[in-house]
């Protein structure tokens, strides 16, 4: 993935504005119209995201996990200036997301013909915030809350044994204007009544640490960011259109001849593939789809786009895979393929069954309508990290340079897995099952085509430092 960020200070009616445009998958190849650029941004829903530099990043971060959305921020140094900024955006994106409640409040009453979510501050803000003031010794006396209801405030204090502590709660609405909060807490510091504040909103904590008042600022996990996209993902007319669109899937057992060999007899071995069918029709039965066997190892099902992402968590973990581990020791490769016909989305499924096995099998693989690939994901376990899609175009720049779609399925699964991108000429080999000569003359060819960088100098105890090679393609797409 490529960002690009455009930032200048403006003013903007009356408010310093700080302005950033944050564009994803953007072509890295030098020249030329950005032609598949384009086209990748036509299939991906734009959300627009406005808030502070703090509240930016948290957010960027967790949209990694949403490769439907393509993401355009305006970053603000003063909040009250959102409702302007999201204004301009709203012809430009189909959802808005703004930081806080009062923002949300604000653009709404502008009237702005796209959906609007803000992320809201839940207990688990709070938690958080308590657990960071009792370790750094703020919690010696009483505290003051804004933006969460007494209950809430109340029910993370007993959960953590702190009933002892005398509890202010704002008890104005979630959107009140930042000066008030800030008076609130600063006569209960006064009067002796509030050791610490507990503040929902950023320019609140700032304003009173430049009182040097002890406060914390209840920063909202990443768990409400992400509810609060899911959210915003099926107020879209595009997701909403996208809901009935076919999907195809194709399982594969791994390996499956040589658990049949395992067998002692026929029977043993009816009985596996009956009790594998049998697992997959409950799967199946859970995306309200359609079940078929192919024979032997492969199966067919067919289910909707919004069913599966729903029950896929948006593409994060495929519970059929870790099922199937626990209970009869196989692992299984699926390949996803979306589309607008039954035709279209059966052929992207079987490309992205042969990515998987590629990659080594135990993994999943999912094929757009436009071509773009999604994972490896997972199997057996949820991955830490989910890629954003790879270009078909990026994919073909590859095979061309000498990539065969093997070698680049297994260096995804290990870039998803464990993050990785830089190899020695032996650890390479390992990965790509080769020898130390192969993998050093496909380096050369893919550093002659941009493919490849040289990282750094591993040394050794003895024999000649080792070259580090960075396959920085992967970065960038």
């Amino acid at each position: 993935m490529t960002v690009i960020r455009f930032c200048r200070k403006v003013g903007f009616k009356g408010y310093q504005v700080t302005i950033e445009i944050t564009l994803r998958n953007a072509s890295t190849f030098a020249g030329g119209d950005d032609m598949f650029g384009e086209k990748q941004e036509a299939t991906q829903i734009k959300i627009g995201i406005v808030g502070t530099s703090a509240m930016v990043a948290k957010v960027m971060k967790v949209i990694e996990w949403f490769p439907t959305f393509l993401p355009v921020a305006r970053m603000v140094e003063n909040e009250q200036a959102s409702s302007f900024l999201a204004e301009e955006l709203a012809d430009q994106v189909e959802v808005l997301l703004v930081s806080g409640a009062r923002q949300h409040r604000q653009v709404k009453e502008r009237g702005v013909a796209v959906p609007v979510h803000y992320i809201p501050v839940t207990d688990a803000a709070l938690y958080g915030a308590l657990f960071r003031a009792y370790r750094s010794g703020k919690l010696v006396g009483g505290i003051s809350v804004d933006t969460l209801t007494k209950t809430m405030v109340m029910r993370a204090l007993q959960d953590l044994d702190l009933q002892y502590a005398d509890v202010a709660v704002y008890d104005g609405p979630n959107y009140s204007h930042p000066d008030k909060l800030e008076a609130f807490h600063k006569q209960l510091a006064a009067e002796g009544k509030s050791a610490v504040a507990f503040t929902g909103v950023e320019e609140v904590a700032e304003a009173l640490t430049r009182s040097s008042l002890a406060n914390e600022w209840m920063v909202p996990s990443e768990q409400d960011i992400v509810v609060t996209l899911e959210r915003a993902l099926l107020s879209t007319a595009s997701r909403r259109d996208k809901e009935s669109q076919i999907v195809v899937g194709v399982i594969n057992v791994d390996n499956f001849n040589s658990l049949v060999m395992k067998r002692e007899n026929e029977h043993e071995i009816q009985k596996l593939k009956l009790d594998i069918h049998r697992m997959l029709l409950e799967y199946v039965e859970s995306l309200d789809g359609y079940l078929t066997s192919l024979g032997g190892d492969e199966f067919l099902f067919f289910t909707t786009r919004g069913v599966f992402e729903r029950e896929t968590g948006g593409y994060k973990t495929i519970p059929l895979a870790k099922d199937a581990k626990k209970t009869y020791g196989i692992t299984l490769s699926l390949g996803i393929g979306f589309g607008m016909t039954g035709n279209e989305a059966g052929t992207n499924a079987r490309k992205a069954l042969r990515q998987a096995k590629e990659a080594g099998g135990n993994v999943c693989f999912i094929v757009r309508e436009d071509q773009t690939l999604i994972g490896p994901l997972e199997m057996a376990e949820p991955m830490q990290t989910v890629l954003s899609p790879t270009h078909a175009e990026l994919i073909k720049q590859a095979e061309d340079a000498g990539m065969t779609s093997s070698y680049l399925s297994k260096l995804l699964h290990q870039m998803a897995r464990y993050g990785r991108t830089d190899y020695n000429v032996h650890e390479l080999a390992s990965v790509l099952q080769i020898t130390d000569r192969s993998a050093h003359r496909l380096l050369l060819l893919w550093m002659d085509n941009g493919l490849v960088d040289i990282a750094g100098i591993e040394k050794v105890a003895k024999g000649r430092p080792r070259q580090i090679f960075r396959f920085s393609f992967l970065l960038n797409k």
